[in-house]
Formats: C-alpha cells, sequence, structure tokens
C-alpha cells in the first residue's frame, strides 16, 4: 500500500533494536541465545499459585492508578528495611507496566523543550529515545571499559543551566559494574543545591555480587529529595514477560510522576499485583538472589578461565562482558553476527550502547540460564 510522504518521524534514527536483532539471528541459526536479558528457568510455582488464586478470588478488574495499597504498603515496608528511610505508600510508590514504562514516564513528567540530560554511555537504550521525544537533549559522558569509572570531576564541568536530569544505573547493565557509596557522595553534592533531579534505574538491585551493598539513592537522604529511582519485579523474580515494576519518589515529583502515568497506562495487572504483594512478605525470596546468581556467575567464568576471552567478573546484574581483543580484530558488531551464524552462540555488542561507538572488543553475555546451557555456551567459546 503507498502513503503519501508526509509523516516526519519523531525518532528518525531509531531502527528495531539490537536485542530484538539478536534474539532473531539466534532463533534463525539454532544458536544458544545469551543475548537478551531473561532468565531460561521457571519462576516460583508459589508464586504463579498467588496468581492464580487471586484470578478465581475475581481480583481482575482494574486496580486503582498508584497501585493496590498491599502492595505499596509492602514495598514501604522493604524499602525501609534495606535503606533505612520511609516512603509514603500512598503518596510516594506507584506500580508501574515494568521499569521501561517507569523511566519513560519520569523522564515525561519532567523534561520540557531544550533541557539537558546527563546519560553515562553505555547505556541501556531506552533512555535517549525517552528524552528526544519530549524534546529534550542527551548530553553524553562516554565510560571506558574495563571498570567504567564515572569521572564526576567532568560531569560538574558538563553541566549547564539547561542541565534538568542525571541518569544512572546500578548496577549497570551493560557493564555489570557498580556505584559505590563515594559516587553517590559525589553525585549528591552536584545536585544539592541544585533543580537537577535524578533518575536512577535500580534494576538489578538485588543482583549484586562479592558481599558488597547495593547504593541506592534512597540511601541518601539529600539524594533521595532530587530523585526518581525505578525497580523491576521482572529482574528479580525471573518473570520478565509480566512487565511489572515500580517508581519512588518524593511527593513533589511522584504528583508529577502520576499525572503522566494515569494517562499513559493507568494501571497495571491486577491479580499480579496482589501476588507480589503477598509474595514480598517473605524477604528471603529477594534476599536470596545474590548468591543464587552469583553461583551462576561464577561457573560461567570459571568454565571460560581456559578460553582466549579476557575476563572481569561482573560486580552486578546477570551479564558478563568478554574481551575478544586476543582472538580478532573484528568489529564487535560483526564478530557478534559471525559467532551466533558460524558458532552458535548469541552475544550483544557492546558498541551498541553507546551514541558514538568507541574502539571496542568486547561482548556482553547473558548468565541468567541453567547451569546445562551455561556449560554448553562455555564449551563453544573455549573453542574459539
Amino acid at each position: 500500500m503507498h502513503y503519501p510522504n508526509t509523516l516526519k518521524s519523531k525518532l528518525p534514527k531509531v531502527g528495531t533494536t539490537i536485542f530484538s536483532v539478536m534474539s532473531k539471528l539466534a532463533k534463525d541459526h539454532n544458536a544458544i541465545n545469551l543475548s537478551q536479558g531473561f532468565p531460561d528457568f521457571k519462576i516460583s510455582p508459589e508464586l504463579s499459585e498467588l496468581v492464580f488464586e487471586n484470578m478465581k478470588k475475581g481480583k481482575n478488574q482494574y486496580a486503582p492508578m498508584p497501585g493496590i495499597p498491599e502492595l505499596r504498603e509492602e514495598l514501604s515496608k522493604k524499602i525501609e528495611k534495606l535503606y533505612s528511610i520511609k516512603y509514603n505508600s500512598d503518596t510516594e510508590i506507584t506500580i508501574t507496566a515494568g521499569a521501561t514504562q517507569a523511566i519513560f514516564t519520569a523522564i515525561t513528567a519532567v523534561i520540557e523543550e531544550e533541557d539537558e540530560v546527563i546519560i553515562f554511555t553505555p547505556a541501556y537504550d531506552c533512555y535517549a529515545p525517552a528524552i528526544e521525544l519530549n524534546g529534550g537533549k542527551p548530553v553524553f559522558i562516554q565510560l571506558t571499559a574495563p571498570n567504567f569509572i564515572i569521572d564526576w570531576e567532568q560531569v560538574q564541568k558538563i553541566i549547564t543551566r539547561k542541565t534538568r536530569m542525571i541518569i544512572i544505573n546500578t548496577p549497570h547493565n551493560p557493564s555489570g559494574t557498580i556505584l559505590t557509596t563515594q559516587d553517590m557522595l559525589s553525585l549528591e553534592k552536584i545536585v544539592k543545591a541544585s533543580n537537577i533531579i535524578v533518575l536512577s534505574d535500580e534494576v538489578y538491585e538485588h543482583i549484586i555480587y562479592d558481599g558488597k551493598e547495593h547504593q541506592s539513592v534512597a540511601r541518601y537522604p539529600t539524594l533521595a529529595e532530587h530523585s526518581f529511582a525505578v525497580y523491576s519485579f521482572g529482574k528479580t523474580f525471573h518473570n520478565t514477560g509480566w512487565k511489572m515494576g515500580y517508581c519512588i519518589a518524593p511527593e513533589n515529583l511522584m504528583i508529577e510522576f502520576r499525572k503522566v502515568h494515569q494517562f499513559n497506562v493507568f494501571s497495571v495487572n491486577t491479580p499480579m499485583q496482589y501476588a507480589l504483594s503477598e509474595y514480598l512478605k517473605n524477604e528471603n525470596n529477594y534476599l536470596s538472589l545474590p548468591n543464587f546468581y552469583q553461583e551462576k556467575r561464577d561457573i560461567f567464568c570459571n568454565l571460560l578461565k581456559e578460553s582466549r576471552f579476557k575476563i572481569t567478573p561482573a560486580g552486578g546484574t546477570y551479564f558478563q562482558l568478554l574481551d575478544y581483543s586476543e582472538i580478532t580484530d573484528m568489529k564487535d558488531t560483526e564478530f557478534a553476527i559471525q559467532l551466533t551464524e558460524k558458532n552458535k552462540i548469541a552475544s550483544i555488542p557492546v558498541t551498541v550502547f553507546y551514541n558514538t561507538s568507541p574502539e571496542s572488543k568486547v561482548l556482553r553475555f547473558c548468565f541468567a540460564k541453567d547451569n546445562e546451557t551455561l556449560e554448553k555456551a562455555a564449551e563453544i567459546l573455549c573453542q574459539i
């Protein structure tokens, strides 16, 4: 069908995401898919049963716009226990259709024409498009492998009177690094006497290793006053397809968040909210995650010790970066395709997470998989 060429794209540079591309390539070539970030094992039978029970009880109509009170109250208790700060369950917590929706809503709520938003690259790919759709300008600060450390003096220098938001992500996708106490104090110092808002993507808050503590913006009272923080039930409870998350923020920010939320989503899945409110009462359901995933990280890294890849074990998330610089000079995008088509294992090239591709010989692999899958994948990688 022919249409008149009158439509001007609001996102002219955006195409199909690399995650969809690589997953399709993996399927087409019958490759082990360690590209897209989702587990290949079953969720808790208890959680599934709780959803079914609430469906049978008739909990199938619209939930309240901010989420059911029971779930918001449980989250308020959880946050206070973990981070020693009380978020009002009525006015400062909103249940969302996944973390990506929460991120989009927070950006839309505050970013206006010509506002500048600082993004640290490599960065998850939903940040910049949301800024651009709202007329804002992404300002990129490039981090480099293998440490991906933020230079806060550089951040201070790049801030202008137009800077409206700084987006952080810890634990960090794709690098697996984590922000430290000193990082958060440096950020707090920058925003303390300003109108800058922080958007903190903390979807992997419970997937952190080697005895480290997650440094949420909620731990730092002054920083919390300036921040939206976003979380994901999908990442925590292995059910990414449910698209369930939540956002916390001080009341003045949450008022603006909900103004947008009510018109782009209104409310999210009712029986799942009731199920999650019950499931959260057992804190072991999320506090056990570091040990669970660290075992998988260690299995994967140990299996690769004899490979030609260089490995810096991830500090958090369920992604592991592998440096292939001693194997080939190919671009990471080309090498990722070759691995999928020829070697039957799919990954994500790290340069796709940058606005301007650096010289990088690094691929990202997801290890949220059954141990048998990780063993098969490692066997292939050790032969390369």
